[in-house]
């Protein structure tokens, strides 16, 4: 399977000038495709029966080398795959959008999400790597052996450069020690499983989120765009970046464990875009992180040799007892321990919920016993119909 790869680089002051500008070149060819193809598209809606074709990224590229190289030097400086990706990614970006994938693309502004990408002789070392026009570039950690990537990704986070490539890898199977393990995400705890186990979240938003807004107020009357206002920006965008590091660390050693040491591992398909609509819910579900959560858990299980499955978003795991299997009608989010008024079991809500996951995952029939095909939505309005997302 194809893993990625991503390390910060370590370049020097003339390698970094490079770099800058290989990113401010394909920034460059990306806006002035995007205008391009908005003229071409402006025109062919007031003009239907005169339109003109829409370019595709190999159209775009050959008028770029005739209308755009000969006037811009500094185009000759950099290496000529960085503007050929980035109209190739504006290519795809219309695709997605004539698709109703996604919106228009948009603008890129310096500074913000500078990339591109290479291809070409790349070649890795022990601890450096070798691009072109760029040369050998130190990297801060060691670079797998035996790797020659077709092309490389290379970005910039707040002052820091990093680079990203594919390598091959084969699926490492490691001795499993708990065969099912239901999941369940919350916002109080971060995960808690069906072996008793609570791992806290990382908060890193909250617990700098004072320091943040104290960088953001002192920078509130200084004049944009001065050195001062760079500086100040500089290091809002550097906290912001320490922010999202915790959150990804935290999140990469839980699903290492999950996806290492258990067989079967079920979670639930949380319908994250409509908690973070909840103004009260957002910032808490936003410092988890659980769509990047169950992002990590899907490809470490392919590469540890571990099965998914995602329940239905519907399935009551909360509201069903995990040792009857009645179904409460209502259950508050204030109530942290659940009560099963049937059978008087009495547990936390969270781990009750955990173990609903392992037995729900453990066999493809619902909690009441019948067949996926045969259930319907009860006078609750609960669907507890499953389904296997492998």
């Amino acid at each position: 399977m194809l893993l990625g790869y991503h390390t910060e680089l370590h370049p020097n002051n003339q390698q970094k000038t490079l770099l800058a500008k290989h990113a401010g070149v394909a920034r460059h060819a990306w806006n002035w495709g995007l205008w391009l193809t908005k003229n071409i598209l402006n025109h062919n809606s007031h003009n239907p029966n005169n339109k003109l074709k829409f370019p595709t990224a190999i159209d775009l590229h050959k008028l770029l080398v005739a209308m755009v190289k000969p006037k811009n030097y500094w185009y000759y400086e950099v290496s000529k795959t960085a503007p050929q990706y980035a109209l190739r990614y504006l290519s795809v970006a219309w695709k997605r959008c004539f698709t109703l994938i996604s919106g228009q693309p948009k603008f890129k502004k310096k500074g913000r999400d500078d990339s591109f990408t290479l291809d070409g002789s790349i070649t890795v070392g022990f601890n450096h790597i070798k691009l072109p026009r760029i040369g050998w570039v130190k990297t801060f950690e060691i670079l797998p052996d035996n790797v020659t990537p077709k092309s490389v990704t290379i970005t910039k986070k707040a002052d820091r450069w990093f680079i990203s490539f594919k390598i091959e890898t084969a699926t490492i199977v490691t001795e499993k020690s708990v065969d099912v393990v239901g999941v369940d995400l919350g916002v109080k705890s971060l995960a808690t499983l069906s072996t008793g186990e609570v791992f806290s979240g990382a908060k890193s938003y909250r617990k700098l989120e004072a320091k943040l807004s104290r960088l953001q107020y002192l920078n509130r009357h200084k004049t944009k765009f001065s050195n001062n206002w760079k500086k100040a920006q500089l290091k809002i965008a550097r906290l912001h970046t320490n922010v999202a590091n915790i959150r990804k660390d935290t999140l990469h050693k839980l699903t290492t464990y999950l996806a290492k040491n258990h067989g079967m591992i079920v979670i639930e398909d949380l319908n994250v875009s409509g908690m973070m609509a909840n103004h009260k819910l957002a910032k808490a579900v936003a410092d988890m992180g659980f769509y990047e959560f169950r992002r990590q858990l899907e490809y470490k299980c392919e590469l540890y040799g571990c099965e998914l499955i995602v329940v239905d978003r519907w399935f009551p795991s909360s509201k069903t007892c995990s040792r009857c299997g009645t179904v409460k009608e209502s259950l508050l989010l204030s109530e942290r321990v659940f009560t099963c008024e049937h059978c008087n079991f009495s547990c936390d809500r969270d781990l009750n919920a955990a173990l609903n996951l392992a037995m729900a995952g453990s066999s493809p029939v619902t909690a009441c016993g019948l067949d996926n095909a045969d259930v319907t939505r009860s006078e609750a309005g609960i669907e507890q119909a499953i389904y296997r997302n492998l």
